[in-house]
C-alpha cells in the first residue's frame, strides 16, 4: 500500500514535533515525510538538511505539495485557526495538537470545516494509547475492580509554576493565548479518565489564580499570571461513579500524578513523577479482594504495540506513534477509531462547562 504522505506546520529541529511526531512518522512504514515548514526561513534550512525532505518558512508553500495527503499542526494553539483552514480547504487530511482552537467557538468552526469538506481529521489526545491506560481499561472491563464508583486524579502542569524561562515562554501564563493549566495538562488527562470511566454527567469546578506573577529567569523580570493554575472539578460520570480531579500549575513535592480508579471489588493506581500524563513514564498497579495494598502490574508486552520499534515505543513519543498507527490503521480499513475533531469539540465543552461551573457557582451539564 502506497504510504501516506505527510507534511509538518512547525517541524523544526526541536520542539514538540521534533521529540514526537518525526520519530512516529520517521518510523512508520505507513507514512512517508514528504516536508516540513517552520516560521523562519534559517529554521526551514536546518530541517531539510535533518529530515532530507522539502522544507518551507510559509505553510502555503507546503500544502500546494501535491504528494502530501496529511498535514500535521504542531505550533501554538492560538494559531491553529489560520494554519488548519488553510490546510483544510487545501483539501488535506488534518492532524492538531491538542488543544483544537483557542475556544469553544474555534473549534466548533474548525469541526464543521472539516466534515463539510470531508477531509479526515484527528486531534491529540494521546494520553488513552498509554499502554498502562489500556491495560486499566481491559481490566476494568473484565470486572478487576467490580463496578466502578469512584475516582480521583491529582497532577501537576510541569509548567505554570513560580519561575519561567523566557518572556517568549511567558505565553503559557496568559489566559487569552487558550494554553493553560485547564487547556492542557488538565484536559489532557480528563480525555482517558472520560474514555475509561464515561463523560461527566454534571460537573461543579473552581478555577483559582494562586500565583498572580512568575519570574523570568533570563531578565530577571517579572510576568503576570491571568491563567487559573488551581483548577478542581467536582462531578459524577455517566456511569455513576464519583469523580475528582485537581491540576495544579508548576510542580509538587508530593505526587506529580496520581489516579485512582476505585470499585466495589478491587482498586487501580496510575502514577508517574511527571504531570503530563500523556508523555509521562507511567506505573500500573492494583489490588483486589482480600488485598491490602496496590501492588505493581506487568503491562503485557503487546500494549506496548507489536508494530513499533521498542526505542520508540517506550519513549516520550510513544502514545503519539500508537495514535499513528492506529489512524493508518482507520484509512486502510475505513475505520473511526482515534479520537477526532469531533472529539475534540466535546473535550471543548467540557472546558467550557467547567468555566461556567466556576465563573456561577452552580453545577454545570457539558453541552
Amino acid at each position: 500500500m502506497k504510504p501516506i504522505g505527510v507534511g509538518i506546520i512547525g517541524g523544526s529541529t526541536s520542539g514538540w514535533a521534533a521529540i514526537s511526531h518525526l520519530p512516529a512518522v520517521t518510523a512508520s512504514p505507513a507514512y512517508e515525510l514528504r516536508a516540513v515548514s517552520t516560521s523562519r526561513r534559517s529554521s526551514a534550512e536546518a530541517a531539510a538538511a535533518r529530515y532530507g525532505v522539502a522544507a518551507y518558512d510559509n505553510h502555503r508553500e507546503l500544502l500546494a505539495h501535491p504528494d502530501i495527503d496529511l498535514v500535521v499542526v504542531a505550533v501554538k494553539v492560538s494559531e491553529h485557526l489560520e494554519l488548519l483552514s488553510a490546510a483544510i480547504e487545501a483539501g488535506k487530511h488534518v492532524y492538531s495538537e491538542w488543544p483544537l482552537g483557542n475556544g469553544l467557538a474555534e473549534a466548533q468552526y474548525l469541526t464543521d470545516l472539516a466534515e463539510k469538506a470531508g477531509v479526515r481529521s484527528v486531534i491529540g489526545t494521546q494520553g488513552r494509547y498509554a499502554p498502562q491506560v489500556r491495560y486499566a481499561k481491559d481490566l476494568i472491563d473484565d470486572g478487576y475492580v467490580g463496578r466502578v464508583i469512584g475516582t480521583t486524579m491529582v497532577g501537576s502542569g510541569m509548567v505554570w509554576g513560580p519561575e519561567v524561562a523566557t518572556r517568549q515562554a511567558a505565553y503559557f501564563y496568559d489566559n487569552a493565548n487558550g494554553a493553560t493549566p485547564l487547556t492542557s495538562p488538565f484536559s489532557h488527562a480528563v480525555d482517558p479518565l472520560n474514555h475509561i470511566l464515561g463523560d461527566f454527567e454534571s460537573l461543579t469546578a473552581n478555577l483559582v489564580v494562586g500565583r498572580t506573577e512568575a519570574r523570568v529567569t533570563a531578565d530577571g523580570g517579572t510576568v503576570p499570571i491571568t491563567a487559573p493554575d488551581q483548577v478542581a472539578v467536582i462531578g459524577t460520570l455517566t456511569g455513576g461513579a464519583a469523580a475528582s480531579v485537581f491540576y495544579r500549575g508548576g510542580t509538587s513535592r508530593g505526587d506529580n500524578f496520581r489516579w485512582e480508579i476505585n470499585g466495589t471489588e478491587g482498586d487501580l493506581v496510575i502514577s508517574a513523577d511527571w504531570g503530563n500524563m500523556q508523555v509521562a513514564d507511567l506505573s500500573l498497579a492494583g489490588g483486589r479482594g482480600a488485598d491490602t495494598t496496590a501492588a505493581p502490574l506487568e503491562v503485557p508486552a503487546p500494549y506496548f504495540g507489536d508494530d513499533l520499534p521498542a526505542g520508540l515505543s517506550r519513549s516520550m513519543a510513544g502514545n503519539v506513534a500508537r495514535l499513528y498507527a492506529e489512524f493508518a490503521r482507520d484509512l486502510a480499513g475505513g475505520g473511526r477509531t482515534v479520537p477526532d475533531f469531533r472529539h475534540a469539540l466535546d473535550r471543548h465543552r467540557l472546558i467550557d462547562a467547567i468555566e461556567r461551573a466556576s465563573a456561577t457557582g452552580t453545577a454545570q451539564t457539558p453541552r
